[in-house]
């Protein structure tokens, strides 16, 4: 969700929004690490394609997560609901 979306949401559709998106840091970094040395061993071993594409769009997911839940928590902020 970019801004615009988010500042068109009702109070309550936010505070549900910011249930829902659950912060992970810790495993994220975990996933996103596990998912760079799979990128990195197929890169040594030539072997482009799927191995090389599918960890690259997960860690694209995983930080989009993470954007997405600093917007909601700013939003959160200007409405004062946290």
């Amino acid at each position: 969700m970019n801004k615009k979306q988010l500042s068109e949401l009702t109070d309550q559709e936010l505070l549900d929004a910011d249930k829902k998106i659950k912060p992970s840091p810790i495993t994220d970094a975990v996933l996103i690490g596990f998912l760079a040395g799979i990128i990195l061993f197929s890169v040594v071993k030539n072997t482009w394609g799927l191995v090389t594409l599918l960890p690259l769009f997960l860690i694209y997911l995983f930080l989009k997560k993470g954007k997405t839940k600093k917007g909601l928590q700013e939003e959160l902020k200007k409405r004062k609901l946290k």
